[in-house]
């Protein structure tokens, strides 16, 4: 996927919002995927973007967090984490599997399927530019950052 265009995509956004990747033409794009709102790697991954927020505006970034999650339970989330960008909900798993984050994963004994956490960032003309899977949350927002300004 490296290296390709992304293929537009329409998701719903909380504040009432559609996301829509081709409306961001210009614009660096950090997606970020994670299992579920409200889940501690989770929340600690949302607040380390939230925290570095400010900066990647800066950069001309916009943030987009995906998961499963319906648009409550996201309006929740980013209510409690006073999260500055918005989150989108991909409950039909669409955009997942755009970018192939779907996974059998192990918990608690049990195989599960969910969203391996991932971030990926698409450059000002919609091309793939990093991808991060499998990751670990202390640190990756920064890291994401750091790569950010590097475009």
């Amino acid at each position: 996927m490296l290296d390709t265009q992304i293929a537009d995509f329409t998701l719903p956004a909380t504040s009432g919002l559609t996301f829509n990747l081709a409306d961001q033409a210009g614009k660096v794009v950090v997606i970020y995927f994670y299992p579920k709102d409200s889940t501690p790697g989770c929340t600690t991954e949302s607040q380390e973007f939230r925290d570095l927020y400010p900066q990647f505006v800066t950069v001309n970034a916009v943030l987009l967090g995906i998961s499963r999650d319906s648009l409550k339970s996201h309006e929740n989330f980013k209510s409690k984490q006073s999260l500055p960008f918005e989150l989108g909900s991909d409950a039909d798993e669409a955009v997942c599997s755009l970018f192939g984050v779907m996974k059998m994963k192990n918990m608690y004994g049990k195989q599960v399927r969910g969203i391996e956490r991932s971030t990926f960032v698409i450059d000002q003309g919609g091309v793939l530019r990093r991808e991060w899977r499998g990751v670990k949350v202390p640190g990756h927002a920064q890291e994401a950052l750091d790569f950010v300004k590097t475009l």
